[in-house]
């Protein structure tokens, strides 16, 4: 389980390092690819970018603590850092949303002439590149730890490449054959990041709510118990996840007559199956004598 929690957190760290750093290069292009052509789409763009970065960077503070492991104060992780990192992304990309809109808005009403628009073409075929290369490495991490803030986080590169396809097309339609593309790439773009954010802000709350882990996933829990030939049975299976950490407990119905002992075996053997199965978690088991679990129930049933 610990190697699983080393490889995530590799994984996690690099992806939000790589953000950081293209985020940064891709401002620094796009503000001088602006102050060149006066596009509203290139202006756009950079903002979006700097706000990009702004997100990565909270991205790196807030991981630091999320893949923290659990101390005096926090005995189970601080996993739901991560979900509060997806809600401060998802802040920055409706304030880059809003910005978007409101340049579109301006431009369609005024529209201007875009100069020097080799500078804006070769800015965005770079940054599209630079985009894509991040977002695969991204999927990848994203894949191999199911991490919400990274996905949050590739949730805005994924825009971006929709946004430096819409500055290469408003620069290039601008040219004398539509003179209002420039603001409207912006706008449609503007929208686009609007409905990201709410799927963002959705993802987090819903992961700050402990939910259940998924039905495949208490499918396995329960096949493993069942399976041990001393299990009787099980019931009060709760799970939640936060972070990339799962927290599994249950009863554990076991015959009268066991010992404590072979009750503590049993128990431990079932815990680590559980553990190898949905690295990383934690299991907690309360073993109960068969004979009290139809008055357990009936009681918690009355209460």
């Amino acid at each position: 389980m610990e190697q699983t929690k080393s490889t995530y957190d590799f994984w996690v760290r690099c992806a939000a390092f790589t953000a950081t750093s293209v985020a940064f290069l891709l401002v620094m292009l796009k503000l001088y690819a602006w102050l060149m052509t006066d596009a509203s789409a290139m202006l756009a763009s950079a903002t979006d970018s700097l706000l990009d970065l702004f997100a990565s960077v909270m991205n790196v503070v807030i991981l630091r603590f999320a893949l923290a492991p659990a101390d005096q104060e926090h005995k189970f992780g601080h996993g739901k850092a991560e979900s509060l990192a997806g809600l401060v992304q998802a802040a920055f990309v409706l304030g880059s949303a809003l910005l978007l809109i409101i340049n579109g808005v301006e431009r369609i009403i005024s529209p201007k002439v875009i100069v020097h628009t080799e500078v804006g073409i070769w800015v965005s075929i770079i940054a599209i590149f630079l985009t894509l290369a991040l977002v695969i490495l991204q999927k990848v991490v994203i894949a191999k730890t199911n991490s919400l803030a990274i996905s949050a986080d590739s949730l805005h590169y994924q825009s971006d490449l929709i946004l430096n396809l819409g500055v290469l097309a408003a620069l290039f339609l601008s040219q004398g054959y539509w003179i209002k593309a420039d603001g409207v790439f912006t706008l449609l773009v503007g929208g686009h990041l609007m409905l990201g954010a709410a799927k963002i802000i959705w993802l987090s709350v819903h992961h700050l709510m402990d939910h259940e882990l998924a039905a495949e996933e208490v499918d396995k829990i329960k096949d493993i118990i069942l399976s041990h030939e001393k299990a009787l049975g099980m019931h009060e299976l709760r799970t939640r996840q936060a972070g990339h950490q799962r927290f599994i407990q249950f009863h554990l119905e076991l015959d009268d007559n066991l010992s404590l002992l072979d009750a503590h075996s049993i128990g431990e053997a079932i815990e680590r199956e559980i553990e190898l199965a949905l690295a990383p978690c934690e299991v907690f088991i309360h073993h109960d004598p068969s004979s009290v679990v139809g008055s357990e129930l009936s009681t918690k049933e009355i209460v």
